[in-house]
């Protein structure tokens, strides 16, 4: 608690007995109290609303949603995922799709107000010159992977999608050297492979980018540059709308680069996915 209240108090101002209740109850039930409402919160520890604000405040943040946040990323990822299960303990059923969607929209925006342009301009530049890219996610974020390597195929010739299969991970990152690119994407609780392949991949002096959850993310340390999403999980299972997002974007920018060769690449496809039946005809096709 004392690592927290040090990281948290940029005033350096001494706590008062209401506020030092309030950061008491924030470090024995961080994983409920972290994603409680400022009313929620003096609730529970017996204060008013305006003195958690104010702690707020005494801790030099503009007001309690960026105390929250920074509170979230924080312990966001020490949750178990029983710990997660008991954030929602007092949601109904009823409320979960509408809890669910606005957590995914604040996500969404708080991703687009974050997000730096040049910064995500110079990420698509390093695929694009890439010899060969190599992206990797595994657990919850082996999905983001998949649908990421699936649409690079499309743009590049030299792609490989990286998990946990027949072969190690190592196995299929052994050949990387100089001039390549690797994505590692995680989020809490991250996962400790996908870190050890990105700090492979730096030594062999390849280029790696993160994508991740915010710049306290230990994947930041080890890439050359950082895509963050927010992820701010409703319950146990891990909010990816945000990550998808900017994967999106990364696909749309980089078939933007390469838009005559994407081109001409997918209208040799459609041929060939018409002789072959891949789709579903057209509704007064002859097919």
């Amino acid at each position: 608690m004392q690592d927290l209240i040090r990281q948290l108090n940029r005033s350096g101002h001494r706590l008062s007995k209401s506020h030092r209740a309030i950061a008491d109850y924030i470090g024995q039930h961080y994983d409920k109290a972290v994603f409680m409402t400022a009313s929620k919160l003096g609730e529970s520890v017996g204060v008013s609303e305006s003195t958690v604000v104010r702690f707020a405040s005494a801790l030099g943040y503009e007001g309690y949603p960026q105390l929250q946040r920074a509170l979230q990323e924080l312990v966001s990822h020490r949750l178990t995922a029983g710990q997660r299960v008991e954030m929602v303990a007092d949601l109904t059923p009823e409320e979960a799709l509408a809890t669910v969607m606005k957590r995914d929209i604040q996500n969404l925006r708080a991703t687009q107000d974050q997000l730096d342009p040049t910064l995500f301009t110079d990420v698509v530049t390093l695929l694009e010159k890439a010899r060969s890219i190599y992206v990797m996610g595994l657990r919850s974020a082996a999905p983001l992977a998949e649908f990421m390597g699936y649409y690079l195929n499309f743009i590049f010739d030299d792609v490989h999608r990286v998990s946990t299969g027949a072969t190690d991970v190592f196995e299929e990152i052994s050949r990387m050297k100089a001039g390549d690119v690797i994505v590692g994407i995680s989020f809490p609780r991250y996962s400790t492979r996908t870190l050890e392949a990105m700090r492979f991949a730096k030594r062999t002096g390849a280029q790696v980018i993160a994508i991740t959850d915010g710049p306290m993310s230990p994947l930041c340390a080890v890439a050359d540059a950082s895509l963050t999403a927010r992820t701010e999980m409703a319950s146990f299972v891990d909010s990816l709308t945000a990550p998808m997002a900017v994967i999106n974007a990364l696909l749309v920018a980089l078939g933007l680069r390469r838009r005559e060769a994407l081109t001409e690449h997918f209208r040799q496809l459609e041929a060939i996915w018409d002789t072959y039946s891949v789709y579903l005809p057209e509704e007064g096709s002859d097919a």
